[in-house]
């Protein structure tokens, strides 16, 4: 294994960890157009950013891992969430 595999999957790892303390009720996937609270939050839309392409490595992934895969792309979902919800938040 290459050292920037091995990079890349802790990276995956950090962000699913994330993704534990998200919220119960997934938005799915959205779009990552920039709306005003985006403009205002560069660091959360950055992070947003990082959660759909994690994601998407995860949608690109082979299937089997023993459901492990589905539930990180559910936890991801949830940050994602929690990452919007916290933008609408902080733009008030």
């Amino acid at each position: 294994m290459t050292e920037a595999s091995i990079s890349r999957r802790d990276s995956l790892r950090n962000l699913v960890a994330i993704g534990v303390g998200g919220a119960a009720m997934a938005l799915g996937a959205s779009t990552l157009a920039a709306t005003p609270a985006e403009a205002a939050q560069p660091l959360m839309a950055s992070a947003l950013h990082d959660l759909q392409a994690a994601r998407d490595e995860l949608d690109r992934a082979l299937r089997d891992k023993g459901g492990h895969r589905v539930k990180a792309i559910r936890f991801i979902d949830d940050a994602m969430a929690e990452v919007r919800a916290g933008m609408v938040a902080g733009a008030m």
